[in-house]
């Protein structure tokens, strides 16, 4: 009788057996086996991610101008998500308008105090954005409120702005910081261990007291977040109003001798230096999203499979207390459910069904404190 040809084996034209497959095919064909060849920086992006640093709204929105084919790359709609594109070299167009210029720039602004961070201001006060040049979107990194001043980084690049804002990067801000009174080596230790803030603990990094005089003090802080008048709220807390604050420092790159109003557009070399800062201090692996959540939630599936096979499992499971192999019923008043009582099985082998309980006292129906114990016996 002939053999049939396993799943493994392949019967050729001559008749002989295809040769089973090297260490290094089996890992190409494996899912996932093969390295991808590495990234090369060939100055493309994704093409919603160009319309959403030209300024034409959120990558969502600007996935739905791809796909409603309102969105020309080179004279030809585009519809397709993901497509790569070089706004250097490739003419992009939307509703038959050309796209503005795609360089990015970054600003170094003295913010003066008076003046918002937010480019929308309904009560029209003066903006950051408004005080630097440009005709294309403009958006401030990080925050400082109205009343502090100091440095700040207005820039249309985005990831810059995930880089220095983000605490996940520890970015270091400094601050010069004029209070009311002299805060003592408590207070400042209590700042560097952290305080307590409505949406979590804040705390500096470093403290220092520069200056101290019969009414007020001279603080230098540095931190590595930037929560909402985070400082102010910190020294509140312990008793110490803020008179002036303002921000000296971001990363390396310090105000120099710039004064309230004035603006500087900072060179490829110093905007590379504070991307290398930011991404020095987690390395690129701490880009990613973390999964710490993830692994404890695995961590507790393996508890509970040890605890199964121990024997530690809820009663009516087999492997749980009781004989080896057990399945209890599930409790059904009237028929032996309630606890202590013998199931059905054993009543036929011969036990006996105990005494009911004694009902238990009716109570009047309303209010918990209006409920009353039944009456003894005259």
């Amino acid at each position: 009788m002939r053999g049939t040809a396993g799943p493994s084996t392949k019967i050729t034209s001559r008749g002989g057996r295809k040769p089973p497959p090297s260490d290094a095919a089996e890992r190409e064909n494996r899912p996932g086996g093969r390295r991808p060849p590495p990234a090369t920086d060939d100055g493309q992006d994704r093409l919603q991610k160009v319309l959403a640093a030209a300024g034409l709204g959120s990558r969502r929105n600007c996935e739905e101008l791809i796909t409603t084919g309102r969105v020309e790359v080179d004279r030809k709609v585009v519809t397709q998500l993901g497509t790569k594109v070089d706004p250097m070299r490739q003419e992009i167009r939307v509703d038959g308008e050309r796209l503005p210029d795609p360089r990015r720039v970054v600003y170094m602004l003295y913010k003066p105090v008076g003046v918002v961070t937010t480019n929308y201001d309904p009560a029209g006060r003066p903006r950051v954005v408004d005080m630097v040049p440009g005709d294309q979107r403009l958006f401030a990194i990080g925050r400082l409120d109205r009343m502090s001043e100091g440095l700040i980084l207005v820039t249309n690049d985005g990831e810059l702005a995930n880089l220095l804002a983000h605490p996940r990067y520890g970015v270091e801000k400094k601050y010069m910081v004029q209070v009311a009174g002299v805060p003592t080596p408590e207070t400042l230790d209590r700042l560097r261990k952290g305080i307590q803030l409505s949406e979590g603990t804040a705390r500096a990094q470093h403290v220092t007291l520069r200056s101290q005089h019969k009414l007020s003090a001279v603080l230098e802080m540095v931190l590595d977040e930037g929560k909402n008048r985070e400082i102010r709220r910190m020294l509140a807390q312990l008793g110490h109003k803020v008179h002036q604050l303002k921000r000296v420092a971001v990363g390396k790159l310090s105000l120099g001798g710039l004064l309230p109003g004035q603006h500087r557009q900072l060179a490829w070399s110093e905007v590379d230096a504070l991307r290398k800062d930011a991404i020095s201090h987690v390395g690129e692996a701490g880009r990613s999203r973390p999964q710490g959540r993830r692994d404890e939630g695995r961590r507790d599936e393996g508890r509970r499979d040890e605890g199964r096979r121990d024997g530690a499992g809820r009663p009516g499971q087999r492997g749980g207390p009781g004989r080896p192999g057990q399945r209890f019923e599930k409790a059904r008043p009237g028929r032996g459910g309630r606890p202590g009582s013998p199931s059905a099985g054993d009543r036929q082998a011969g036990g006996t069904r105990p005494p009911k309980a004694a009902p238990r006292p009716r109570r009047r129906p309303g209010k918990a404190s209006t409920w009353r114990k039944p009456r003894g016996d005259v």
